[in-house]
């Protein structure tokens, strides 16, 4: 472990796609390694509903689920999975539908349960699932930051596009951070990201921030096909050390004091959000 300034609170940030296939749970899962590689103590929270998701790539199904937590069969670190990269590992596929519809007395057992983890945590990684419907969307505007991953296919942008739209119009959020994924240079990622902030300044009065690219890398395909980090994988390959500045400018942005953090700021953000959404429905 290295001698590192940790974050004030624990950084909640939330990773979603506007549709599924783009490798946003492969950022997900390197991310959070390459975080606890540099010293951090991390967590992910699986919120994807796909096979594809943090559990399959981790190759650690979890035998137990949120749910079991929600429910009060399980205490919350009886769910915790721990990987041997060091990676916390929760199961939470239906979290985003569970944890937006308890009860008065479920949401105050579920914030007392997460807020005890404050103080050991660093990260909490969302892995949250593609796509825009609103439970989606509440949760990941719950998030302290929010990182969009995007293809640079152009049907990609056009979705990306939309997504960005209701995060901005409905929940009128400032801070959408963009990595672009598949570029062929660090160029490429670039003038992707130029051209859907030129197009969100222009028509949403919101600029994003570009967090990085991660370029194509055969390395990074076959290390999730043996379910491994590209770290152990491939660690002098182009894509871990894509993964290991992405890292780094993750750590920059948690130091930043201005940002409001914490678990318990995120769960109390979820259930007010939530309940704005279900009186506007």
């Amino acid at each position: 472990m290295h001698d590192i300034e940790k974050p004030r609170h624990t950084q909640v940030i939330g990773i979603t796609s506007a549709k599924p296939g783009v490798g946003k749970t492969t950022v997900s899962v390197n991310l959070a390694v390459a975080l606890h590689d540099m010293g951090y103590r991390v967590m992910i929270l699986d919120a994807n509903t796909s096979k594809t998701n943090a559990q399959t790539a981790l190759g650690s199904p979890c035998p137990f689920k949120l749910e079991d937590f929600l429910t009060g069969k399980k205490t919350l670190k009886e769910i915790i999975l721990k990987r041997h990269y060091g990676i916390q590992l929760i199961a939470g596929a239906t979290a985003i539908r569970d944890m937006t519809t308890l009860s008065p007395p479920q949401a105050k057992h579920a914030l007392q349960g997460f807020s005890d983890l404050e103080a050991d945590l660093d990260f909490l990684i969302v892995d949250m699932p593609p796509g825009t419907e609103r439970s989606v969307l509440s949760f990941m505007a719950s998030t302290s930051r929010r990182f969009l991953v995007v293809h640079h296919d152009a049907a990609d942008l056009t979705d990306a596009y939309s997504m960005i739209k209701v995060l901005c119009s409905d929940y009128q959020l400032e801070d959408l951070h963009l990595i672009v994924n598949g570029t062929q240079s660090e160029a490429e990622g670039k003038q992707l990201f130029d051209h859907l902030n030129l197009i969100s300044t222009k028509f949403l009065q919101r600029s994003l921030h570009y967090l990085g690219c991660l370029k194509q890398d055969e390395l990074m395909v076959e290390a999730s096909q043996h379910h491994k980090a590209i770290s152990e994988y491939a660690p002098t390959s182009s894509g871990a050390r894509d993964i290991r500045h992405l890292a780094k400018t993750t750590s920059s942005l948690a130091l930043q004091s201005h940002v409001e953090g914490g678990i318990a700021h995120f769960l109390q953000r979820m259930f007010h959000l939530h309940d704005l959404a279900v009186q506007k429905d």
